[in-house]
């Protein structure tokens, strides 16, 4: 079999390429971030007071390891969780001033890590890549 026509081993390394360059360059400009991360606070700061789950469901990340996240980001002090006044077991999460910095000084790095990720690709390839690839997880509306 031809491995290089298999789109699960295709995907898997195409991931592992994107982790690696993630943490090559977010490294490099001296923030301590992983990519779920990244989502999770960019996704708060797109949604204030979205809630665990919710959180889980935007960024596609399994929702029984979606807490360790949220930890290890108010650890850090880049968001707190507030008690939802609806429902008092239901928690709303918000960036801190400190994840509010981060976000900014981050995103042009993520910004500028994009082509990289899909480096030997010309600008039109990658925008055709990127419609295919929102298309076949169904994210194209």
């Amino acid at each position: 079999m031809d491995m290089s026509r298999v789109a699960g081993h295709l995907i898997r390394r195409l991931h592992q390429q994107s982790v690696q360059v993630f943490q090559t360059h977010t490294q490099a400009a001296g923030f301590e971030l992983t990519s779920v991360q990244f989502a999770a606070l960019n996704t708060i700061a797109e949604q204030p007071d979205i809630d665990q789950a919710s959180l889980s469901t935007a960024i596609s990340f399994d929702r029984a390891t979606i807490g360790g996240v949220i930890e290890r980001l108010e650890r850090k002090e880049l968001i707190r969780r507030v008690v939802c006044t609806e429902d008092r077991r239901a928690r709303r999460l918000r960036l801190t001033p400190q994840g509010e910095a981060l976000l900014a000084a981050c995103r042009p790095v993520i910004d500028a890590l994009q082509a990289d990720i899909l480096g030997p690709l010309s600008p039109a390839e990658r925008d055709v890549f990127l419609q295919l690839a929102s298309k076949a997880l169904r994210l194209d509306g």
